[in-house]
């Protein structure tokens, strides 16, 4: 797991409870991780399955490089629900034609919505999900609370 923030301790704890002996990485110190935190080459270079969970900002686009993919152990399979713009989109189409990752799970995008014809919707070995990951029961309650709040603020 990259990442070890909200969603990226539930993908944890959701692998865990799968069997997955799961190990993670996360870009500020994690003292009480209920996983054991490891380097990040070391997290690429060892993981079958990688799943994306950090935020987008200047320090994180292109997070996932050509480097970083070189990196990754061969036969990879990545997942990505964080944002497209992590990830250097055409060193992930040639790693997937390559078949160093063998399967990506995307549901996140460098344009949305993605456009018919896109080489990564043409890839066989990728999974394509609409943009819909952050809908959980306690996301959607976030949110309705947070329009209830601004009506508020606007009667007073």
């Amino acid at each position: 797991v990259i990442g070890l923030g909200g969603i990226g301790a539930e993908v944890a704890r959701i692998a865990k409870g799968m069997g997955m002996e799961v190990i993670a990485w996360n870009r500020t110190r994690q003292p009480d991780a209920a996983v054991p935190m490891v380097e990040l080459d070391a997290l690429l270079e060892r993981s079958d399955v990688v799943s994306l969970n950090l935020v987008l900002n200047d320090e994180t686009r292109g997070f996932l490089d050509r480097a970083r993919i070189a990196r990754m152990k061969p036969g990879v399979i990545l997942v990505n629900t964080a944002r497209g713009a992590l990830v250097d989109e055409a060193a992930l189409i040639e790693a997937l034609k390559s078949r160093h990752i063998r399967h990506a799970g995307l549901d996140v995008f460098h344009n949305e919505p993605l456009k018919a014809g896109d080489p990564i919707a043409r890839l066989e070995n990728v999974t394509l999900a609409a943009h819909a990951a952050f809908r959980t029961l306690e996301a959607s309650m976030t949110l309705l609370r947070r329009a209830i709040d601004i009506v508020k603020r606007i009667q007073s």
